[in-house]
Formats: structure tokens, C-alpha cells, sequence
């Protein structure tokens, strides 16, 4: 009787909080312990901005902006690299950075079609700052999911003012997550998807440092939540009725970390994100477009080198195998609140995408072990 109590208590503590992320009801992904907003802003420096697009019955689309650090990033640019988990999709300023191993501009994501639009922003954005008055070349990095399902795609409603204003709005602290910015008309593993985040802070011993993941989810597989088999039990999952519906789409991960580390360490950091999306029963499907984005803030790399060489100090492999994990638990529990946050979203030609059901997902977490009340 006492346990069918507490099970009902639970129930309603649930049902009043139904926007609670995943470790705030009592389910810890990994091991390693979180930084203190448990988001990519807890990489100091890193900012994001976004702007949500939901307008009648057919706009479900928007904006979400990453900021490395507040200063002229094209003057003062960060190690990035880039890893391609699936190819099927529209990243812009791809190139440059798997050449130079570095990144000139703030990161945005969007919708598939509103790439040329976010890009055309980006540029006009790094022009117009101070400093970049002599400057002929910019690589805007651009990512996107399509967000066609529920989003009046074709209509192109991202425009440069939109752009422009989530990048304005950028700032440090808590993120949103969900149905919101450029994660507002997206889908995962069939239930309403979105912007999540999460971040890993290393023990001191191990450098102390900082990893944080920002990802928006629009793709399909089995889903899974520390290690149980959700979609399974809930009856949802890739190939069970129609492949195109269930498993292709997208997954834009985006990595940032205060550690250290060269281009080529972050792209050894970026494929471990991979991992993290495999963690969630992720497949990288045929149609998928999964893309990594991995920078670090620990050094810049000066646009107008006063000398023919530089110095800077770089974590030696040997000690990367930690930040593997943090970007590992990091990105599956990014994920994994992308769910957890979203809400049910109707949107264009009457679709409908129901919110996952935390509820029943709670029963079978607690069926499995992997949560208390």
C-alpha cells in the first residue's frame, strides 16, 4: 500500500513538472559529473542565442546561434574541426575548416532551406564588426535539420533579421530547450524532438576541464535512455512500419571545450560525439544528415599573425581519453533532454507530433532499475 502511494505521489510530481529534464526525476546518464548549468554555456565564454518561429498553423522553424567567445571571432579565431557521422545534408563552411582547423564565425543552426539565408546573415554580421572593415573572405558554418514535417519548409520563412537577433540575443547561462530556436519543428525517434544540451566537468586530476554539447534532433532509431530499451518497450522504433518515417533525419552535435586541444584532437573529441548519439539508439541512417562540430576555447588563433610562427601549448594524446567520455555522456544526455523538453506540436497540413510520454517512460525506467523514487 505504501508503494502504490509513493507511486502515486510520484505520478503527480510528475504530471505538475511535466517539463522536468531527465536528471531532475532521478535519472543520471553516466558517471562523470555535470558543470553547474549542465549545458554548453558552462564552457566559459560560449554563449547562445535563439529565436522560435511558431506562426499559425504552418510555421515551426527558428534559430539557434553559438557564440565561441564575445569578441571579433573572425580576428580571433578558435580550433574547430568537423565530423561527418552521415552525409546527407547542407552544412555550409565545411571545407575551410577541415583545411585550416579553424573556425571564423558563430555557429547556426536552422532549417535545411534557410542555409543560404543564415549564411548571407553570418557574413553580414561578421562585416559589421569592428575590426573586419578590409575583410573580402568569410567561412559563415552553417548546420540544419529538415524540419519539413511540421514546418512549412518550401514557404522560407528564416530570414536575415531573424538571424541577426539570435545572434544579438546570445548570452551565457541557462539554454532553452525543446520546441524552441532552430529545434522548434523537429522530430526524434518519432516523438517531438528538439534543442537539448548537457556538459561533463573533469575532476581536477584528470585537468578540470570543461566539455559542453549542443545538439538539435531530428532523426530515428530504438530509442534508448541509459541503457533501456524505450522505443522497444513502447512499441516505436526504426523499421517497425515505414523506414522514411521513422529513421531518417538529422542531427546536428555541436561540442565546445575549455581543454586544450589541436584540430586534430578535436576531431578525435568530435567522433566520440558519435558515440554518444549511438548511446541513444541513434542509426545514422541512409537519409540522415549527423554532423559534429567540435571547438575549443583555449587558444586563438590571430587572423593577421604579427610573426611567421606561434607558440601555444596543447593537451598531449595521452590525456584526451577522459574528455572521450565527457563528450561521449555529454551528448547522450543532450539528447536525451532534447525529449524530455519538447512538447506536443501540431504544424502545416495538419501534422501532429506528440511529446514523448514521460510517464510511461518513467514506469519503464523504474521497471529496468535506472531510477528511484
Amino acid at each position: 500500500m505504501k508503494r502504490l502511494f509513493l507511486l502515486f505521489i510520484f505520478c503527480q510530481i510528475l504530471s505538475a513538472h511535466a517539463q522536468q529534464r531527465p536528471r531532475e526525476l532521478g535519472i543520471k546518464i553516466g558517471v562523470l559529473p555535470t558543470g553547474t548549468l549542465n549545458a554548453i554555456t558552462d564552457v566559459e565564454g560560449v554563449k547562445v542565442g535563439q529565436i522560435t518561429l511558431s506562426e499559425g498553423d504552418d510555421v515551426r522553424t527558428g534559430v539557434t546561434a553559438i557564440l565561441p567567445h564575445s569578441g571579433n571571432i573572425f580576428q580571433e579565431k578558435v580550433p574547430a574541426a568537423i565530423y561527418l557521422g552521415n552525409g546527407f545534408g547542407k552544412l555550409a563552411g565545411y571545407s575551410q575548416v577541415e583545411e585550416l582547423g579553424t573556425m571564423e564565425t558563430p555557429i547556426v543552426l536552422t532549417n535545411t532551406l534557410s542555409v543560404p539565408t543564415a549564411s548571407d546573415a553570418l557574413i553580414d554580421w561578421t562585416l559589421g564588426q569592428a575590426g573586419n572593415e578590409d575583410v573580402r573572405s568569410v567561412n559563415p558554418v552553417v548546420g540544419e535539420t529538415n524540419d519539413g514535417y511540421l514546418n512549412d519548409i518550401r514557404g522560407r520563412h528564416v530570414k536575415k533579421e531573424h538571424v541577426l537577433n539570435a545572434l544579438a540575443q546570445a548570452e551565457s547561462g541557462a539554454v532553452d530547450e525543446g520546441n524552441v530556436g532552430a529545434g522548434t519543428g523537429t522530430v526524434c525517434f518519432g516523438w517531438k524532438g528538439g534543442i537539448g544540451t548537457s556538459s561533463r566537468k573533469l575532476p581536477e586530476k584528470l585537468g578540470g576541464y570543461t566539455v559542453g554539447v549542443l545538439v538539435q534532433t531530428n532523426f530515428g532509431g530504438v530509442l534508448k535512455i541509459n541503457g533501456v530499451p524505450i522505443g522497444e518497450e513502447l512499441g516505436q522504433y526504426a523499421f517497425k512500419e515505414a523506414l522514411d518515417k521513422s529513421s531518417d533525419g538529422s542531427c546536428m552535435m555541436i561540442l565546445a571545450t575549455d581543454a586544450p586541444l589541436d584540430a586534430r584532437n578535436l576531431k578525435r573529441l568530435a567522433k566520440r560525439v558519435m558515440l554518444g548519439m549511438a548511446q541513444t539508439g541513434g542509426i545514422a541512417a541512409n537519409g540522415s544528415g549527423d554532423y559534429v562540430i567540435a571547438f575549443s576555447t583555449a587558444n586563438r588563433i590571430l587572423h593577421n599573425a604579427p610573426q611567421p610562427t606561434s607558440t601555444a601549448t596543447f593537451l598531449n594524446n595521452d590525456f584526451v581519453s577522459p574528455l572521450f567520455l565527457a563528450a561521449i555522456e555529454a551528448t547522450e544526455e543532450a539528447i536525451i533532454n532534447s525529449l524530455f523538453m519538447a512538447t506536443t506540436s501540431s504544424g502545416t497540413k495538419d501534422h501532429k507530433v506528440e511529446e514523448l510520454p514521460k510517464e510511461k517512460v518513467m514506469e519503464i525506467m523504474k521497471k529496468y532499475g535506472r531510477v528511484k523514487l
